[in-house]
C-alpha cells in the first residue's frame, strides 16, 4: 500500500525531508493525522428528564456508525426555558434543542418559524402520528420530532395493590372516595400520596390534566377560552379541582415533606411500601420494578385522577420534542441523527430499554402496556379528551408560574380563586404579546 503526503509517496517524502527508517515514517504519519478534520460533535440542549438513558445509548451507536458525536446539555427544568430563550434570542442556539410541542408553545416559547428547521420532508415525518405531528406544526410545516411516549405517558394515579387490599380500600371514582382512602391510609400510619412539589411542575398535573373533565361539564369551554369569551376564574369545575387539591395538601395526605420532595424519588417512595399512591405515567409500574426488583409491576394498579369527580382519560398529544436550530452550521448532520432515531430497530430499542415508555407515536412501533393500564384504557375508550395545557392557548408557557401559585396556595399565600385569576391575567399578557385578535376586543 502506498501512503501519500500532499501528493508524494511516503518514500518520496522521506527522501525530500532527509528522513529514513520506521521512526521517520511514524513522524510523517503523525503529521498527516494532525491534518485530519476534527470529529463533528452536535450539541443537544434539553430540560431535565427529557433525555432518557436509551436515547443516550442510541447516540453512542449513532457515533459509532457515523463518527458524529452528540453532546447532551441537560439543564434543571426550572432554568431550562430561560436559558434556551436567551441562547435563541442571541443567535447562539445549540445544534438541537428540546421543547414541549403544542402550537402555542411553538410560536411563543420557541418562535420555530425563525429558530427551527422545517422537517416536513424528512423520511420519518409521514410515519408520525398525525395528532402528535399536528402539535409540532405551524402554518403547514413540521418543525419537530416528538420522540416521546404520548399515550404511555398519560398521567394516572398508581397505587400499591397490597396496601389497598390490606386496609380494605377500593379504587376511587369520585373525590369523596379518594379522600376516604387517603384518610384510612393516614390513620394506619401510611403516607397516602407521594406528591413532589419542590421541582415546581409535577403538582400542576393535578389541575391541567383534568381538561377532559372540564370540557365534559362545560362543553366547548376550551374553544371559549381560546376565543377569549370565558375565563378560568369563576369556572365551577376548575375551582372545585384546585380547592380539593389544596385540601389534599392541608389534610397531610401528601406527607410532611411534600414541599421538599422531588419526582426522581417517586419509584423509591412506591417501592418502600410506606406510600399508597403516586401520580405518574402509565409506565411507572415497570420503572419501579426496574429500579427495585423486589416490587413487581403487577403489584401496582392505576386509576384516573379523581379531583372534580373525573372519570375521563387525559390524553396529551404534545410532549418533549426534538428541534434543529435554524442557525446551526450542522443541519444536515442533525437531520441524520433524527433519521437514525426514527429507524424501526432504534425505536424498538428505545421502548425496550426505557421502563416508562410503552410505545412511540410512529407507525408500526411496538407496545408494552401493563394489563392494568390496558384495562383502564379499554374501560374508558369512549371517555377521552385532550388536556388543557394543549387544548387551551397560552397555558403551557406559564406552567412553572402556575406551579409557583399552587405552592403559594398550599402555604396559604394565595386562595384557589386567586390562582385561577392569575392564570387569566398571564394568558391575557401572552395573548396581547402575540397580538392575538381575540384579545383586541
Amino acid at each position: 500500500m502506498t501512503i501519500r503526503v500532499k501528493g508524494a509517496s511516503i518514500p518520496g517524502a522521506l527522501r525530500l525531508m532527509g528522513l529514513a527508517g520506521a521512526s521517520s515514517l511514524a513522524l510523517v504519519m503523525a503529521s498527516d493525522a494532525s491534518l485530519a478534520a476534527p470529529k463533528l460533535t452536535l450539541t443537544y440542549m434539553a430540560s431535565q428528564e427529557w433525555v432518557k438513558d436509551a436515547e443516550q445509548d442510541l447516540a453512542k451507536k449513532f457515533e459509532e456508525k457515523t463518527g458524529i458525536a452528540i453532546d447532551f446539555q441537560i439543564l434543571p427544568s426550572d432554568q431550562y426555558f430561560n436559558v434556551l430563550q436567551t441562547k435563541l434570542n442571541s443567535g447562539e442556539g445549540p445544534d438541537l434543542f428540546g421543547g414541549q410541542s403544542g402550537v402555542t408553545d411553538l410560536k411563543l416559547q420557541y418562535n420555530v418559524e425563525k429558530n427551527a428547521v422545517d422537517l416536513s420532508k424528512e423520511p420519518w415525518a409521514s410515519k408520525e402520528d398525525p395528532l402528535v405531528a399536528a402539535q409540532s406544526t405551524v402554518n403547514g410545516k413540521l418543525y419537530g420530532m416528538t420522540y416521546w411516549d404520548i399515550v404511555g405517558n398519560t398521567w394516572v394515579v398508581s397505587y400499591n395493590k397490597k396496601l389497598f387490599a390490606q386496609y380494605g380500600l377500593s379504587v376511587p371514582t369520585t373525590y369523596a372516595e379518594f379522600k376516604a382512602d387517603c384518610q384510612k391510609l393516614k390513620d394506619a400510619g401510611v403516607q397516602p400520596l407521594f406528591e413532589p412539589v419542590a421541582p415546581g411542575w409535577h403538582h400542576v398535573l393535578w389541575f391541567l390534566e383534568l381538561g377532559p373533565r372540564y370540557e365534559e361539564l362545560t362543553p366547548g369551554l376550551a374553544d371559549s377560552l381560546n376565543a377569549n369569551t370565558a375565563t378560568f376564574a369563576g369556572n365551577a369545575a376548575m375551582t372545585s379541582a384546585v380547592t380539593q387539591l389544596k385540601e389534599v395538601f392541608d389534610n397531610g395526605y401528601m406527607g410532611q415533606n411534600a414541599l421538599a420532595d422531588v419526582y426522581t424519588d417517586a419509584s423509591k417512595a412506591m417501592a418502600s411500601g410506606k406510600v399508597g399512591m403516586v401520580l405518574a405515567n402509565t409506565g411507572f409500574a415497570s420503572l419501579v420494578e426496574h429500579d427495585y426488583p423486589d416490587m413487581k409491576a403487577s403489584d401496582i394498579g392505576v386509576f384516573l385522577m379523581p379531583l372534580a369527580d373525573n372519570q375521563r382519560v387525559n390524553i396529551n398529544p404534545a410532549g418533549p420534542t426534538h428541534f434543529i436550530y435554524s442557525g446551526s452550521p450542522n443541519i444536515d448532520a442533525a437531520k441524520q441523527y433524527l433519521d437514525f432515531l426514527a429507524q424501526p430497530e432504534n425505536m424498538d430499542y428505545f421502548i425496550d430499554h426505557t421502563p416508562t415508555a410503552m410505545t412511540l407515536p410512529f407507525e408500526g412501533t411496538k407496545t408494552k402496556f401493563s394489563a392494568d393500564a390496558q384495562a383502564m384504557f379499554d374501560t374508558h375508550k369512549d371517555a377521552r379528551g385532550t388536556v388543557y395545557q394543549t387544548a387551551v392557548t397560552y397555558v403551557n408557557p406559564q406552567w412553572m408560574d402556575i406551579g409557583a401559585d399552587l405552592t403559594a396556595m398550599f402555604t396559604g399565600a394565595l386562595t384557589p380563586e386567586k390562582v385561577l385569576s392569575n392564570i387569566d391575567k398571564r394568558r391575557a399578557d401572552l395573548a396581547k404579546a402575540a397580538k392575538d385578535p381575540a384579545w383586541k376586543k
